[in-house]
């Protein structure tokens, strides 16, 4: 008998693992490591839902925005997650990448600063510190800097690629602001940093992040694309689903080890802002407007018709 449960087991092992290995691997590259904008795939991966779709999704931290996008366009990664600038800027040199969708529609950056600073006119000829002189949280910066009747110019730069980092920099005082996504911005403001304000509040027409893919693999892979798609808008719908609250905030609880109070302000903040949407259009949302700007200040050499970035057949069924 123990033998024959020996095998049984056995058996059972191999066809899981037959299971496993039949599923569609598909690399994603992410700024950071667990960061809250990654939210629904960490819901797709902890409920099956990739799994369910046919595909073995892994999650891999990239040091910066520019850096998954390295990575996306040597082929070492199939998908990435990153800023808008940095993706458009990819492609307009001639990356073998498109957009896949929207990922962030909605910017939910805020700047903080040190207790000594009470507002942006305190950040005159002092360090500030975004994600890089050409990343997407300089616009983001400076849309609220001008607001608040600051201008470029007035202060000093400094950059780290990852929210973590950045927060990370503020903690030492090594600088004197600077710009944070959730559930840093929470944390910041529980070590007594001040909030100086947040994109939100100026109500930013530029979208936040794209998930872009490589055209070769996508070409090669078209049905793990579908998939991946179809299963990241059933995570977005778990998340926006109230009556999963409890469990969409624990399992980015354990993943972030972060502390239960800023996970929930971090639900609360992204079910407000309604960060991420089930379609992830690139028809809606901005897009055109980033390209264009980015145009203007001579960051685009080429044209800023959207088919240059963006490739409606590689997401067909």
């Amino acid at each position: 008998m123990r033998l024959r449960h020996l095998l049984l087991s056995a058996f059972t092992l191999i066809g899981l693992s037959s299971e496993v290995f039949g599923l569609d691997k598909v690399l994603i590259g992410n700024t950071g490591s667990a960061s809250s904008l990654q939210w629904p795939s960490h819901i797709a991966i902890v409920k099956g839902f990739y799994q369910d779709a046919g595909i073995d999704v892994e999650l891999l931290p990239m040091p910066s925005s520019a850096a998954g996008l390295q990575q996306l366009t040597a082929g070492a990664t199939n998908l990435n997650s990153s800023g808008v600038v940095d993706a458009v800027r990819a492609i307009d040199k001639g990356a073998p990448i498109r957009f896949l969708r929207m990922e962030g529609r909605t910017s939910p950056y805020e700047v903080y600063g040190l207790s000594s600073i009470k507002s942006f006119a305190d950040l005159k000829k002092r360090t500030v510190m975004i994600g890089g002189i050409k990343d997407i949280t300089r616009i983001y910066f400076e849309e609220l800097a001008i607001a608040n009747g600051l201008k470029p110019g007035e202060f000093d730069y400094m950059f780290a690629g990852a929210t973590a980092s950045r927060y990370a920099a503020l903690l030492t005082g090594s600088i004197a602001a600077t710009i944070i996504t959730p559930p840093f911005n929470f944390q910041a403001e529980s070590a007594g940093f001040n909030r100086l304000g947040g994109s939100a509040d100026v109500q930013s027409k530029y979208p936040f992040s794209v998930y872009s893919v490589n055209i070769n693999w996508a070409k090669e892979n078209p049905k793990a694309i579908y998939r991946f798609l179809d299963a990241y808008a059933r995570g977005v719908d778990y998340f926006y689903d109230r009556a999963n609250a409890t469990e969409v905030q624990s399992i980015f609880e354990k993943i972030s080890k972060t502390n239960p109070e800023d996970v929930r302000k971090t639900y609360e903040y992204y079910q407000k802002i309604r960060l991420w949407d089930r379609e992830g259009s690139m028809a809606v949302g901005g897009m055109q407007e980033v390209i264009e700007l980015m145009k203007r200040d001579g960051e685009v050499d080429g044209e800023t018709n959207m088919r240059r970035f963006f490739d409606p057949s590689l997401i067909k069924k």
